[in-house]
C-alpha cells in the first residue's frame, strides 16, 4: 500500500474515532424505541417531547443569557487589549502575552476550582458575590477574554499600521481613525472572537459545575444530572440540538475569518 493510502486510511479512522459517537447520538436521538440502540424506526415524537418540556426551558434561558452577556463583556475587554498589546510596548508586555495562554492550556477542573474559592473569598470577605448567574457569567469571561484577545491580535498582526498612519496625515483624530479605519478592517476578525467566545460559553460545563449556584442550571449542567437518572431519547435530542447550534456557530467562525 502507497504512502498516500496509508495517509487516507489513517485520516479516515482518525476523523471516524471522533465523529461517530457524535453521529450515534444523532441518530438515536430519531429512533422510535426509548431504549437501548436498535432501531425500532424514525420518529420526531423527542424533539416534541423537549420543545413542550416546559421545565427545561428555564436551563435553556440561563444558558442564552450566561453566553450572551459574558460574549459581550469578554469581546469588548478582549479586543481593547488586543489593540494594546499590537499598538503599544510596555515593560511587561511579554509576562502579560504569556499570561494570557494560561486560561488557554490550563486544565478546566483547576480553573474552576481556583474560581470557585475566589468567590468563597469574596463572599466571605465581603459578603457579596454569591454563586449563581453573576458568578457564572464571571468565570466565562475569564477564560473567554484569553480566546478573544488571540483572535483579535492575530488579526491585527496582518493589518498595514501605514493605513492609520495615512488616516492620521489626513487629519483624522484618534477616535475617528479608530471607527472609520481600523474598527471596519477588524470587524471580521472581532465577529470571529464573539462567535467562538459564545460556542464556549454556550459548551462549557465544567467551570459552571463549579460556579453555579442555586437557580443558575445551564443546559451542560441539566444534561449531565440527566445522564445519571439514565440516558433517554429526549436527553439525544437535547445533545444533538447543541451539536447543531455548536457546528452552526463554528461554520459562521470560519466563514467570517475567511473574509478579507
Amino acid at each position: 500500500m502507497t504512502t498516500r493510502r496509508w495517509l487516507t486510511l489513517h485520516g479516515v479512522l482518525v476523523l471516524l474515532f471522533l465523529y461517530l459517537p457524535i453521529a450515534v447520538i444523532v441518530v438515536l436521538s430519531f429512533n422510535e424505541s426509548k431504549y437501548g440502540v436498535a432501531w425500532h424506526g424514525f420518529t420526531l415524537k423527542w424533539y416534541r417531547q423537549l420543545l413542550e418540556h416546559t421545565r427545561i426551558h428555564p436551563y435553556v434561558w440561563n444558558s442564552l443569557i450566561v453566553a450572551t452577556v459574558s460574549t459581550f463583556l469578554s469581546t469588548v475587554l478582549g479586543t481593547l487589549l488586543a489593540l494594546g498589546l499590537a499598538r503599544y510596548r510596555f515593560p511587561w508586555r511579554g509576562g502579560l502575552l504569556f499570561l494570557l495562554y494560561i486560561p488557554v492550556v490550563i486544565p478546566d477542573v483547576v480553573m474552576g476550582v481556583s474560581l470557585l474559592l475566589f468567590f468563597a473569598w469574596v463572599q466571605r470577605a465581603f459578603d457579596a458575590l454569591h454563586l449563581g448567574l453573576t458568578t457564572v457569567i464571571l468565570g466565562h469571561v475569564s477564560f473567554q477574554i484569553a480566546y478573544v484577545t488571540l483572535v483579535v491580535k492575530s488579526r491585527l498582526a496582518g493589518l498595514d499600521p501605514s493605513l492609520d498612519e495615512a488616516a492620521a496625515d489626513l487629519g483624522a483624530a484618534g477616535w475617528t481613525r479608530f471607527w472609520k479605519v481600523t474598527f471596519p478592517l477588524i470587524a471580521p476578525g472581532i465577529a470571529a472572537a464573539a462567535l467562538l467566545a459564545f460556542t464556549l460559553s454556550l459548551d462549557d460545563f465544567v467551570i459552571t459545575f463549579f460556579t453555579a449556584g442555586p437557580g443558575a442550571t445551564t443546559l451542560p449542567i441539566y444534561i449531565f444530572s440527566s445522564v445519571k437518572r439514565g440516558v433517554t431519547p429526549e436527553i439525544h435530542a437535547l445533545s444533538t440540538l447543541m451539536i447543531l447550534v455548536t457546528t452552526l456557530a463554528l461554520i459562521a467562525v470560519q466563514r467570517v475569518q475567511a473574509r478579507r
